[in-house]
């Protein structure tokens, strides 16, 4: 890598000062993301000369030669800035997508996937700028995922959703993302959930397979796992 002060194509996160394992909790968060067939830009860590582990993502708003692409986040799209980005709710971030989007229902499927990713995960820090469309040929859409991080063992989080969902950021069930969210809000279709809903209740063996092999220290990873598997029951 060479560091650059314009056109770069990657980004770099070094170890956290405060929080520790940051650099480890994204990677792997992201490779869960991808095992639920979230989309995500190539990703992973490098370590730096003194031996610790950065993190390094691919920017997707580039391509070429330092050519761009439109990408907005949900802040600016709704008029909110960084000091009110968790000033929402899950249902204005649809109206978003309802409002901008080329496919809106294709788009909301995604945004439904995302959104119970990180409740069992333990995201609670999926606010507006976590959420961007992207302009590719002429079509806007959800950009691939990004900072998806389990923040519950981090911050010792109550809520578990950063923006509420049915004005509830904690205590949630499986029907406030299924029957309301899904169905109700996002008017997703019946065979869809199922099928949502049928991906998420199998995926636990391969998440807890890929957090064995993280580089999350034994204590993280078992507060991780045990956060997958609490929430995994409550929705299942």
């Amino acid at each position: 890598f060479d560091i650059v002060d314009r056109q770069g194509t990657f980004i770099v996160k070094p170890p956290h000062l405060i929080f520790p394992e940051m650099v480890e909790n994204e990677d792997i968060s992201m490779r869960l993301a991808g095992a639920a067939m979230i989309e995500i830009p190539f990703h992973g860590m490098i370590y730096a000369r003194d031996g610790s582990l950065s993190y390094i993502i691919r920017r997707f708003d580039r391509y070429g030669h330092g050519r761009k692409l439109a990408v907005e986040d949900f802040a600016q799209l709704s008029g909110h800035s960084r000091e009110t980005k968790y000033d929402s709710s899950m249902e204005q971030v649809a109206a978003i997508i309802d409002r901008f989007c080329t496919f809106p229902a294709l788009e909301k499927l995604k945004l439904f996937r995302l959104t119970v990713f990180s409740f069992l995960i333990g995201n609670d820090d999926l606010h507006l700028k976590n959420f961007s469309l992207i302009s590719r040929a002429n079509i806007i859409t959800l950009s691939p995922a990004y900072d998806l991080v389990n923040s519950s063992i981090v911050y010792n989080a109550k809520e578990e959703l950063a923006l509420p969902l049915m004005c509830k950021k904690s205590n949630l069930t499986s029907s406030n993302f299924f029957n309301y969210f899904a169905l109700s809000r996002l008017g997703l279709s019946h065979a869809a959930i199922n099928q949502e809903a049928l991906s998420f209740k199998h995926i636990l063996p391969a998440w807890e397979n890929l957090l064995c092999l993280s580089f999350l220290s034994e204590n993280m990873r078992k507060k991780y796992l045990n956060i997958v598997r609490v929430r995994h029951r409550i929705l299942f």
